[in-house]
């Protein structure tokens, strides 16, 4: 994770200068794509910290401790941009989408700054499993926030439940990629087809229930 932190700088510079151009209409959704890699960032050190106290192996670190790290650091921006302004249901799930994909963004320039941009077949294939596996642990919490959020008493619960699931989720794609060969291939294409299969079944579905969002 070297000079991790300037890459984020040089990432989010251009960014931010669109962003003061195109005013406050568009302004919350950079911010949003700000929090996912500024949630990332800080995962990578929070990762190797926990890493270092337990004496954990790269795959023990990247089953056991990443997922839970990964998806409590991008619930934190958006648990935030719920208690402080209080949202009506619908920014609810483009905002954690957003995070998600700031998250995934950022964590796939990583990978490059790393281990390089030699093989292109698998960084494609790589950058869009990683990519539609955050955005299908966002939509996970977002989807289920979006309706937890409306009772008091699910509020709490509710919210961890999200969460547990997202985790699970995550820890699962996780131990699959920590495989070499054809699993790990298996591994990435699985949550993209996941998230093609549910835009699908909206599209399907949604027009029969009157258009109404479930």
């Amino acid at each position: 994770m070297t000079y991790i932190e300037n890459v984020f700088v040089c990432v989010s510079a251009p960014l931010l200068v669109t962003a003061l151009c195109m005013g406050r209409r568009y302004l919350h959704l950079f911010l949003f794509l700000f929090a996912g890699m500024a949630s990332c960032l800080l995962s990578a050190y929070i990762n190797t910290f926990f890493a270092a106290v337990f004496g954990a192996s790269a795959v023990q670190a990247t089953v056991e401790i990443a997922p839970v790290v990964e998806e409590v650091m991008k619930l934190l921006p958006l648990l935030f941009y719920l208690l402080v302004f209080e949202p009506a249901p619908e920014p609810i799930r483009p905002a954690v989408l957003t995070i998600a994909a700031g998250f995934a963004t950022f964590e796939n320039i990583c990978y490059l700054v790393q281990n390089g941009a030699e093989n292109f077949t698998f960084l494609l294939v790589r950058g869009f499993g990683t990519g539609a596996m955050h955005i299908l642990c966002g939509a996970v919490i977002g989807y289920g926030l979006v309706y937890v959020w409306r009772r008091t008493w699910l509020k709490f619960t509710g919210t961890f439940g999200l969460l547990g699931v997202s985790i699970g989720l995550h820890g699962i794609y996780n131990l699959l990629i920590a495989y070499e060969g054809g699993v790990q291939y298996v591994a990435y294409l699985l949550p993209t087809v996941i998230v093609l299969l549910g835009l699908l079944a909206g599209k399907l579905f949604l027009p029969r229930l009157g258009g109404k969002d479930v």
